[in-house]
């Protein structure tokens, strides 16, 4: 019987080899489509983007008189304006002061990444996390060899923390002033160049230093979804029964290996780290199809007990 689930196991493994990581083009194919999105309304309105014109005569005065202007930051979308938590708690930070109209916008994203996953809005939608993929396949062409986790990834959880009691010491929305993703998203739709050095820095990091070592370790703003990440409707699920503890999944991680280090070792049915972006890079990469994303939770795993004092046994 186990030598027929082994011809089983080897069988599927053949059938998957060479196969295209279809979820993981999709995923490409919707970053450059957010990025598109935004750049949309400008074009349409006539005015300029990268310093390029789209036309003379304007269908309307401004892109904010259309259905959907704005960045990653803000947005209106109809009457609906999400706003981005992160730099919303930033500014509240630095004004020392709230306005009640922004709390619906922030709780829109909050809620929308909450019952999805923190850390989608990083696999998903930020340009940076693109532009970071490119570079480590040019860096993996050049056969460039950089430290796998150089540092720590609940770092970026503190550096969030520290970019929040920034802003509130210094009076600016400290993160703001040197985000990268402002730069690749503002920079196309308003010719910001808020960030460049950042993304300059990421590269060269990038290049020779650590392995995502931005997205896995410092980024503030991937920080703070991956607190959020802790709940979430849709994970990464293993069936034990498929895995062949190949560790392919762990090879192409955009994230950190050790998240899924629980499944493959059979201790837990999901990935339960905040840090998952559900990049289906995993899923993808699985020879037996053993990792898969679904939605819903699985119970998590009762803790050990610990042993009885031998006093106590008798």
């Amino acid at each position: 019987m186990a030598e027929e689930q082994t011809e089983e196991k080897q069988v599927a493994t053949k059938k998957r080899a060479g196969k295209t990581n279809v979820a993981n083009v999709v995923r490409h194919v919707v970053q450059v489509c957010v990025l598109l999105l935004f750049c949309a309304p400008v074009l349409i309105s006539g005015w300029q983007l990268l310093g390029l014109s789209a036309g003379s005569n304007s269908a309307v005065s401004t892109p904010a008189e259309l259905p959907f202007f704005g960045t990653l930051s803000s947005s209106s979308i109809g009457p609906v304006v999400p706003l981005d938590p992160f730099g919303m708690l930033q500014v509240i930070c630095a004004s020392k002061t709230i306005d009640l109209g922004w709390i619906p916008g922030m709780l829109i994203v909050i809620v929308v990444y909450g019952l999805i996953r923190g850390r989608a809005f990083c696999g998903w939608m930020c340009p940076v996390n693109l532009f970071c993929e490119i570079i480590d396949w040019i860096r993996q062409k050049a056969g460039l060899k950089v430290e796998e986790m150089p540092i720590p990834r609940r770092t970026k959880v503190w550096i969030a923390v520290a970019v929040l009691v920034l802003s509130l010491i210094c009076s600016v929305p400290v993160f703001e002033v040197v985000s990268p993703i402002s730069f690749i998203n503002k920079g196309l739709v308003v010719g910001s160049f808020v960030g460049l050095f950042t993304l300059i820095a990421i590269v060269l990091a990038e290049l020779f230093y650590g392995h995502r070592v931005w997205c896995r370790s410092i980024c503030p703003l991937g920080g703070f979804y991956q607190v959020l990440g802790k709940v979430g409707l849709v994970n990464v699920r293993i069936d034990h029964e498929k895995c062949i503890g190949c560790n392919k999944c762990k090879k192409v991680c955009n994230c950190d290996p050790d998240i899924l280090t629980a499944c493959i070792e059979g201790q837990d049915t999901m990935v339960r780290s905040g840090d998952c972006m559900l990049c289906t890079k995993c899923t993808g990469a699985c020879p037996t199809a053993a990792l898969a994303i679904k939605i819903g939770r699985t119970p998590a795993p009762a803790k050990p007990e610990d042993p009885k004092p031998a006093s106590d046994a008798e």
